[in-house]
């Protein structure tokens, strides 16, 4: 029982990393206007384990310290992630539907805080804002994952417990 509660807390701690060390790397597009946050990808892997909810969210608030928005960007853009991340954990058995949430949720909510804060076009900035996100998770998460999943040892380093026989 200990062993797996250390193993979960080590897992989330190297996906909180991955996604900021991922972040960091693509800082020039990763914030304001379009961003294509690369890291976001890290999202998908809710969709197999709940547990990662917690990595990816972490992982955002670190990312989120570098942002030229703050503090608006770490509550705001942490709050996008958790809301997505749960809304891929939750959805059942088709992955690329589930690889739309974080376009929607982010689009609405950082492109509403681009909006407000520095009183960008509304629509243009949800767009741009899904549209990187778009990029990112299905694009490269989606193709990534549909790869990968085919693996079960991958599928076991991840703790896999969850959509194991997910269709597209």
């Amino acid at each position: 029982m200990r062993n797996q509660v250390v193993r979960r807390l080590t897992c989330n701690a190297i996906v909180a990393a991955l996604y900021f060390v991922l972040t960091w790397a693509s800082a020039p597009i990763a914030f304001e206007g379009i961003q294509v946050r690369i890291s976001e990808f890290l999202l998908l892997l809710c969709f197999f384990n709940k547990d990662y909810i917690g990595g990816v969210t972490i992982g955002t608030l670190l990312a989120n310290l570098m942002s030229p928005m703050l503090p608006w960007d770490l509550i705001f853009g942490t709050l996008a992630t958790l809301i997505a991340a749960v809304g891929i954990a939750f959805f059942p058995r088709y992955l690329l539907p589930a690889a739309f949430i974080p376009a929607i949720v982010n689009g609405f909510i950082v492109g509403a805080e681009l909006h407000i804060i520095l009183e960008l076009p509304f629509w243009i900035n949800v767009g741009l804002v899904a549209a990187g996100e778009v990029i990112a998770v299905v694009g490269l998460g989606y193709s990534l994952m549909m790869i990968l999943k085919r693996y079960p040892k991958f599928m076991e380093l991840i703790g896999a417990n969850q959509n194991l026989d997910c269709k597209w």
